[in-house]
């Protein structure tokens, strides 16, 4: 299964980065900007998937810094 990165809100207040599959958090944030800047760096360093949540949870953002196995033809 592909890596994922999410930005998350954080029940306690701020915003979360994290691993879809792990228990811990990579960085706790005041702010969605710096999650998502954070977050960004992350997914392209691991060549994974960004998903960004909204404060209701439905993802707002979604991008692939991954290997396309079907890359756009041009």
């Amino acid at each position: 299964m592909a890596d994922q990165v999410w930005v998350s809100p954080n029940p306690d207040g701020g915003w979360r980065v994290h691993n879809a599959w792990s228990q811990r958090d990579s960085a706790h944030t005041d702010t969605k900007a710096e999650a998502m800047s954070r977050a960004r760096e992350i997914a392209q360093n691991k060549w994974a998937e960004l998903k960004v949540q909204n404060k209701d949870g439905k993802i707002s953002i979604s991008n692939s810094y991954g290997k396309d196995p079907f890359p756009p033809r041009g």
